[in-house]
């Protein structure tokens, strides 16, 4: 592999133990790779190249765990990531997988469960600044409905905003630091999930008591769901100073959560969007929500981290040889020329193609 493709710390590229730890379990067939413990997942990372790991509290921490297992988990796993060099940028909190959450969390008609997610999730903010994240990500995956009988939609934003208020003050009085990151999806684990859009997040922010606190996740493989361009919900996010992380994946549109290796089915658009965050200067984590197919052991999950990182400094290479095209840059000139009547995007766009395809050449100018 050419080193210009090999991944550094500068890039910023992480992933969750979640991730390289899928073990291929889907809702029609059991688990097909062996648990990954949280240490060997940070030898793995730091393996194929990483540098961060990411995780809610219960990847590390077993929900059951004693205060002394906490510990010791926690001891190990940080000694783990100071052996290999990975850092902890961004933290999180599962309030899916328990049962007491299958009617939500934060909306929860159940004022004991909405009491319950509050505090699970403090406790995972006290593991996320002890391990050194900087940002708190917030998915609601139980956060919707099936049904619209179970309860009002405005009573849901409200109880919502409640929560986040709360976690926004339980930062500020420990003092972490924390920004947090509102992650959209549209629907599944729900028949539809309040705040579909990374967009919705981004109406929603500005009700809040620190909105300055607070910005979102958009995830690739959420917004094609739903149909919709990534680039353009995260360019939005962006030009409203709220891109404070983002979940790079792949998914063929209007199908289940696939979670594919980026780029692997929309290269265009992944070029798109790897464009516009080296374009702009992001210099958050580029953060890998994905996994392995469900045919691989853990040499081909070790493929797999590879070629999402892999993928995406290939398309940075493309985004720099696109910038530095002649021909491209003198379509894109002409097309704010007053009095044109074709615009030439037919040429531009297969000017780009061409390029993503190797043809226009490695120093194209």
């Amino acid at each position: 592999m050419s080193d210009r493709y090999t991944p550094r710390p500068e890039h910023k590229f992480s992933f969750g133990l979640w991730t390289v730890g899928n073990r291929g379990r889907d809702p029609f067939g059991d688990a097909v790779r062996d648990p990954l413990p949280p240490v060997d997942a940070v030898a793995l990372l730091a393996e194929v190249g990483a540098w961060g790991v990411n995780l809610h509290d219960n990847d590390l921490v077993p929900i059951g765990a004693s205060l002394f297992e906490r510990d010791r988990i926690v001891k190990e796993f940080i000694g783990a990531c100071l052996r290999h060099g990975i850092v902890v940028p961004m933290a999180t909190v599962n309030l899916f997988y328990d049962p007491v959450f299958r009617d939500g969390a934060f909306t929860s008609n159940d004022a004991r469960v909405r009491a319950y997610a509050l505090e699970k999730t403090m406790r995972a903010m006290d593991l996320g600044a002890e391990l050194g994240a900087g940002i708190f990500v917030l998915w609601g995956g139980r956060e919707g409905t099936e049904t619209d009988a179970c309860r009002r939609p405005d009573e849901a934003i409200k109880r919502l905003r409640e929560g986040v208020n709360a976690l926004c003050r339980y930062s500020i009085d420990r003092k972490y630091g924390f920004r947090f990151a509102l992650e959209a999806k549209p629907n599944e684990p729900r028949g539809d999930i309040y705040m579909a859009t990374t967009g919705a997040y981004l109406g929603f922010i500005p009700t809040l008591d620190h909105p300055e606190m607070v910005g979102v996740n958009p995830e690739v493989a959420h917004e094609h769901m739903a149909g919709l361009n990534v680039l353009h919900a995260v360019a939005q996010a962006w030009e409203a100073g709220k891109l404070f992380h983002v979940d790079l994946n792949d998914q063929v549109p209007g199908r289940y959560d696939q979670d594919f290796r980026f780029g692997s089915a929309n290269v265009k658009s992944a070029f798109w969007l790897v464009k516009f965050l080296e374009d702009v200067g992001y210099d958050g984590p580029r953060h890998f929500d994905a996994h392995a197919y469900r045919t691989e052991d853990y040499d081909g999950v070790r493929d797999f981290a590879r070629g999402c990182m892999r993928t995406y400094l290939i398309l940075r290479e493309r985004a720099r040889q696109w910038n530095a095209d002649a021909e491209i840059q003198a379509l894109v000139a002409e097309s704010g020329q007053r009095g044109r009547q074709g615009l030439g995007y037919e040429r531009l766009d297969q000017l780009t193609m061409e390029l993503l395809l190797g043809v226009r050449g490695e120093d194209a100018s």
